[in-house]
């Protein structure tokens, strides 16, 4: 008589998970499935165009000229010690990595809907896949506002100098993509059966920049509005890019305590993308 015996499995796919499911031996045993996503991501978006990557450096090139004759020439928003390009050059770069990262993961659902359905992989390898494509286009428009720090540094004597605080700009990063794949999963779950959220990002974001003091210091808005202060002084990604600004143009509303609790914050939402998107996940592509 044939006795039954357990087949050992190697891999065990079940929709029963833990609250909070961040297997990272089974995302790094998908690492090369990462390495596709962050090349297609990067290579395939301008693929077609005539400039090509070249819009890496001129989208905040030319938004930083726009916002200094408006904002600076225009409107006489003061920046202190710092150049008003400078200024705006190193709001604009901090906000396009969180952005980037937010409107991103907010469509992983309804943008890749047909690879979901077709195979299995760890759903969350897409918006890890985000982060770090958007941190090599991070890295490129790094580059650019360093170029021109030290064009304005050298030939032009400007009044900038990076102070000690700088070796925390890791954290700045980060607290960045943490903010952005939180709110993206958030996003990206209530997307796959509120479509009306794709509108509502697209004009959020919008408004979001102008609450984070991308365009002018927080010092200037608590002048003139101070009663509406909070709105701006309590958003965690205006103590991120006025703590870039310190690092590096010696100007700007700084403090631990506002960084840890931007960090934290930033933590708490991440951990709550990360459940909703987890439960979102095992029934997604019945409503999606």
């Amino acid at each position: 008589m044939n006795t039954l015996r357990e087949d050992k499995w190697l891999y065990t796919i079940s929709s029963k998970q833990k609250l909070i499911n961040l297997n990272f031996k089974e995302i790094w045993r998908y690492r090369d499935l990462i390495v596709l996503f962050v090349k297609r991501d990067v290579v395939t978006v301008y693929k077609q165009t005539i400039l090509g990557p070249l819009w890496y450096f001129i989208q905040p090139l030319f938004t930083s000229i726009i916002f200094t004759v408006i904002f600076n020439d225009l409107a006489s928003i003061p920046t202190g010690l710092a150049p008003a390009f400078l200024f705006n050059l190193a709001g604009i770069t901090s906000w396009n990595y969180f952005k980037e990262c937010l409107t991103k993961t907010s469509t992983t659902f309804t943008s890749n809907q047909n690879i979901f359905g077709k195979v299995y992989f760890p759903r969350v390898i897409i918006p890890i896949a985000t982060i770090l494509s958007n941190l090599i286009k991070f890295g490129i428009q790094l580059i650019v506002f360093i170029l021109f720090y030290l064009y304005y540094f050298y030939f032009l004597d400007a009044q900038i100098y990076p102070n000690s605080s700088l070796f925390l700009f890791p954290v700045l990063v980060v607290i960045m993509a943490l903010l952005g794949l939180g709110f993206g999963m958030i996003i990206s779950s209530l997307t796959t059966k509120y479509r009306d959220m794709t509108f509502l990002v697209q004009f959020g974001v919008q408004l979001l920049m102008y609450a984070s003091a991308v365009m002018y210091p927080i010092s200037f808005f608590k002048a003139k509005l101070p009663r509406m202060s909070w709105l701006v002084e309590y958003n965690p990604l205006t103590t991120v890019i006025e703590a870039f600004r310190y690092m590096t143009l010696g100007v700007g509303d700084y403090s631990i305590d506002k960084l840890l609790y931007t960090f934290v914050f930033g933590i708490v939402i991440f951990l709550l993308g990360l459940i909703v998107f987890n439960r979102t996940e095992r029934s997604f592509i019945d409503t999606v």
